[in-house]
């Protein structure tokens, strides 16, 4: 269902750049068409100043100054930056053509060695336009050329002289246009659609290299962070230490001295965990079971007094050794990255946290799913995205060092840090809401059972 409505969604958004955008300014349309009038100015000018042909050329001035004028009171009317949508521009473009038949018709139709110009309206279309609004203009120039090879004023000659091709020849030149406007207009579509492609893939390489720079600045601030770290908690260590020795055994600080150790003690643990190279792993405990990761994962976030229920089975029906629960190898990453997910499930739900794991002989799928609020609507695209968090209740995004009245919102760097951690791992990462009348978030991720499994 949520795929249906996703389909949808990009339909309609596809329609309504159709509708309403275009990559065609004002700027450049006006600019085209004063090369337009220049050019058939003097080109009538050519013909009957200096070649002394006659043709009407009070009828010629006219629809050469309609163009003018429209020119002049778009550049009145609108901001030369103005980009055109696409009726507008479809409507232009259409006129040119109108205008340059209307032309062609006064000076000999067919037999004018100008009629090419009519595919330069439908090229800029190709460039600019949707392929429907280009192939539209391109049925209307070949109609209207069509129409001037049966209709058309005689071409400007000699005085007394009716200079008129044989009508086989005329079909020729008709058929040369035709082929002509379809050839340049699919040649200028096709390198138009590669050079938004192209543009297309460098932005999206942009996006990976700036995410991929973000990561690696915050490697360098988490190895930076367990240097520095290691003494304060030494000394922590240390003071408490000491002072658990010095209180008296019913002392009611005690139990606090206890748990303020044991807490410094377990951020030493994770910063070695996090510093530690994969060649300093203990082979014996390289490879785990898909429920031993997940527990591990999970274990730290079992007294914030939210049940965490942990199911690992494989797909229903899923038939032989596919069937079985292999072995995964054992990466820090990739558990730093769920037990940080599952950290926050447990931040957000009210009772309960489901962590699922299904296999099949494909892939294996981990869902963490919760019974609290769920992802805020607007924030469901930018979720995953550094300085991005859904702390504060009303679900608003927040900048980092922002502190809202119950206190510090936080970075919006721990869910960011996960998806890039299992991304790296060969997972792919998703987010949604639970289905009404349920609540809660799910965050699925999915590992190809060749990158993940051991079998």
């Amino acid at each position: 269902m949520q795929q249906l409505q996703s389909a949808k969604q990009k339909k309609q958004g596809r329609a309504l750049i159709d509708s309403f955008d275009s990559r065609l300014r004002l700027h450049t349309i006006v600019r085209l068409r004063w090369i337009a009038v220049l050019g058939q100015l003097a080109a009538i000018c050519l013909v009957s100043f200096v070649f002394g042909f006659e043709l009407p050329i009070g009828a010629c001035l006219t629809v050469i100054a309609l163009s003018a004028w429209l020119n002049v009171f778009l550049a009145i009317w609108f901001s030369s930056r103005h980009r055109l949508s696409v009726w507008f521009a479809t409507a232009l473009l259409a006129y040119d053509i109108v205008q340059l038949a209307a032309l062609l018709y006064l000076t000999g139709g067919i037999d004018n060695p100008f009629t090419m110009l009519i595919a330069a309206p439908v090229t800029v279309s190709a460039a600019t336009l949707p392929l429907r609004y280009t192939v539209a203009l391109g049925l209307a120039a070949l109609g209207v050329t069509g129409l001037l090879v049966m209709f058309h004023e005689p071409l400007p000659w000699d005085a007394g002289i009716q200079f008129e091709l044989p009508f086989t020849y005329r079909m020729g030149a008709f058929a040369a246009v035709c082929a002509s406007t379809v050839f340049i207009a699919l040649y200028a579509w096709r390198l138009t659609k590669e050079s938004r492609q192209m543009s297309a893939a460098l932005a999206a390489t942009d996006l990976v290299l700036a995410r991929e720079q973000k990561l690696h600045a915050l490697d360098g601030l988490a190895a930076a962070a367990a240097h520095e770290l290691g003494t304060p908690l030494s000394t922590i260590t240390v003071v408490t230490k000491e002072l658990e020795n010095e209180l008296e055994a019913d002392s009611p600080l005690r139990e606090d001295i206890m748990l303020l150790r044991s807490q410094a003690q377990r951020c030493r643990e994770i910063l070695q965990k996090l510093t530690r190279h994969p060649s300093e792993q203990d082979p014996l405990h390289a490879r785990v079971s898909i429920r031993a990761m997940l527990e591990e994962a999970s274990a730290p976030y079992r007294a914030r007094g939210v049940a965490i229920m942990i199911t690992a089975a494989p797909a229903a029906g899923e038939p032989g050794p596919s069937a079985a629960e292999a072995a995964v190898e054992r990466r820090p990453g990739v558990i730093f990255g769920l037990g940080n997910l599952i950290e926050n499930a447990t931040d957000f739900a009210r009772t309960r946290v489901d962590v699922t794991a299904e296999w099949n002989a494909n892939e294996l799928v981990v869902t963490i799913a919760d019974d609290g609020p769920g992802f805020p609507a607007e924030l469901m695209d930018s979720i995953g995205e550094p300085y991005i968090t859904t702390r504060p209740a009303q679900g608003a995004p927040v900048i980092e060092g922002e502190e809202d009245e119950e206190g510090p919102t936080g970075m919006g760097l721990g869910f960011f840090i996960a998806k890039t951690l299992l991304e790296r791992s060969g997972a792919s990462v998703s987010l949604s809401n639970r289905v009404h009348p349920q609540t809660g978030a799910n965050v699925h991720i999915s590992w190809p059972r060749t990158v993940i499994l051991n079998g």
